[in-house]
């Protein structure tokens, strides 16, 4: 081994280690930004490694340096532009525009490859495989990523989008990509085959996330970035990159462990999240829904500031209401003026409040909410039943409590048990259904008061009336 090989190779074997550490710190939201910080420089430290490489290697050529140079000032200045100036509400689009970057590359890294050692004859099981694998993979995820991206954006309908005998064109879909996968590996000697393997599996990412609706967004970005993450090591694989299998296969992983748990945290199976999407249910039971919740009190903010002021026990649900309005500063703001007068107060996260896991955990965040207020789900439903007011700001399917009820759209899926609450206030901007597409039954039970208004405005409003009565 040449001094430059090793030398190479240290760049790597830290960016693994970086990579490894920072995953493990962001299994907390109080360690979180250290992790995100100490993966970012693996990230630096790994295209370090790169360029070393590229300087010492003796079949460098001036076309790859040009490409090399394009790439990083074009995607380092799109990443810290698009970064700095994404709203909290857009950073889900942004996470599946950067699945879809990252998967197309690893495609794209395949194929080059493949058509390199085709063209020296350098073809073998072991190469074959690996690139049939990546390009598959980080193609379903390049296109399906993008389709998901533009779902959240509001390019494309949120609701599941079918057809007729879509399920058919499925299937025969996975045949072509299996049929022209297999027979590359048994003849890796023609790239027109391959690209039938492409074309197919970049349809199938499309086919897989149209029908998919907007609620389940927390759980198909995680896991398209779980497939960009396999994508990644398969291309580690294939151009052998140490850093990039040891990368590729902690985003997997990662990616996948939190798919299951987005799934169970909606009682429902990945599969039958894929098979289709909310707002499929019995349109009975969302009629029956919609005639229960006919009959609502409204109150005012003067009425919220009242009831939060004389308060012993306040819990804070947070939802995607609360994102879109940009609020959270608003809603720290009046946390800490009833903490400050000794009233305890607490923030119940669900796991898919929003639209990208821990989306409620990272609006809050960025308004300084200490982690110990934020309570997860098996936390905060035992919390509810002393709660003096549960102060719901834009939440919906996850507090409807026909989750509790077979029949409907929601059955099944765990919610938190806003209802418990002696008193409920619900600040929303009209009654519109959530994703699922049925009423929300917590709307209109007894103590439950509606304050109709834009979040941050309804927010800056209460907390003028709690201090007026805290004062006095």
């Amino acid at each position: 081994m040449t001094p430059f090989a090793f030398l190479t190779g240290l760049f790597f074997l830290a960016a693994a280690v970086l990579f490894v550490i920072g995953l493990h710190q962001m299994r907390t939201p109080r360690t979180a930004r250290r992790g995100n910080l100490l993966s970012a420089g693996g990230m630096v430290t790994a295209v370090g490694g790169t360029l070393l490489y590229a300087i010492v290697s003796s079949n460098s050529n001036p076309f790859g340096w040009v490409a090399l140079v394009a790439g990083v000032v074009i995607g380092g200045t799109f990443g810290v532009i698009r970064s700095r100036s994404v709203k909290m509400t857009d950073i889900p689009q942004l996470v599946s525009l950067f699945n879809a970057v990252g998967g197309g590359a690893a495609a794209a890294v395949a194929f080059a490859d493949f058509l390199s050692r085709d063209l020296t004859g350098g073809l073998t099981p072991s190469v074959s495989v690996p690139v049939v694998l990546d390009i598959v993979i980080g193609s379903v995820s390049l296109s399906g990523s993008l389709i998901a991206a533009g779902k959240l954006q509001g390019l494309i309908p949120g609701q599941p989008i079918q057809f007729p005998g879509a399920r058919i064109v499925n299937v025969i879909v996975v045949v072509i990509v299996v049929s022209a996968g297999a027979l590359t590996v048994l003849q890796p000697t023609s790239w027109p085959l391959l690209l039938v393997v492409l074309v197919a599996a970049l349809l199938f990412g499309i086919l897989m996330v149209l029908p998919i609706g907007g609620a389940d967004a927390p759980v198909v970005v995680s896991l398209l970035n779980a497939l960009t993450g396999l994508a990644v090591a398969m291309a580690g694989f294939v151009i052998d990159n140490q850093a990039m299998i040891i990368a590729g296969a902690l985003v997997g992983a990662a990616g996948t462990i939190l798919t299951l748990q987005m799934a169970k945290a909606m009682n429902r199976s990945v599969l039958t999240i894929m098979l289709g999407g909310f707002g499929t249910g019995d349109s009975t039971a969302a009629t029956t829904g919609a005639s229960a919740t006919s009959n609502v009190r409204e109150v005012t903010a003067d009425d919220v500031g009242l009831q939060l002021a004389y308060a012993r026990h306040v819990i804070i649900v947070p939802g995607y209401g609360l994102a879109a309005s940009q609020a959270q500063h608003e809603v720290a703001e009046l946390a800490k003026l009833l903490t400050d007068h000794g009233i305890d107060v607490k923030y119940a996260i669900h796991p898919v409040a929003g639209r990208m896991p821990g989306h409620m955990n990272v609006l809050l965040a960025e308004a300084n909410v200490p982690y110990s207020q934020m309570l997860q789900l098996d936390e905060a439903n035992p919390a509810f039943d002393t709660c003096d007011v549960a102060l719901v700001v834009g939440a919906n399917d996850v507090t409807n409590p026909a989750a509790r009820r077979t029949g409907n759209a929601v059955s099944g899926m765990p919610i938190l048990d806003v209802d418990h609450a002696k008193s409920v206030v619900v600040i929303k901007r009209s009654m519109s259904p959530g994703y699922a597409g049925i009423p929300n039954e917590l709307f209109s039970l007894p103590q439950t008061g509606m304050l109709f208004d834009d979040a941050k405005k309804a927010l800056g409003d209460i907390t003028v009336a709690v201090k007026q009565y805290v004062t006095t």
